[in-house]
């Protein structure tokens, strides 16, 4: 009985964010959005989380929404990876 090995997708899990700092290098740290429901109010509570992603190209840039996936630990504080810049930041020109 020969057992195949079979790649568990659920293990990388895809989130989608906005990256609010991208001065390091090979590194942005995106900002990840949540609601959850208060348990005595039964309003909805934005909560979010800041996470550090390899970004081995450094293609992210402050304010584009990313999309970024698990890996197996790079360092200390990263275990993402950038897997696409989804939307690009609008720039605003200083000049108008």
């Amino acid at each position: 009985m020969s057992e195949e090995k079979q790649e568990n997708s659920s293990a990388q899990r895809v989130l989608y964010g906005v990256v609010v700092s991208d001065k390091m290098d090979k590194t942005a740290t995106v900002k990840i959005e949540r609601r959850i429901r208060h348990g005595l109010y039964n309003k909805y509570i934005r909560r979010s989380t800041k996470i550090k992603v390899h970004d081995a190209e450094n293609l992210a840039r402050e304010g584009d929404l990313v999309s970024i996936r698990s890996c197996r630990p790079i360092s200390r504080h990263k275990a993402f990876t950038l897997v696409e810049v989804v939307e690009r930041a609008t720039v605003l020109s200083a000049a108008s």
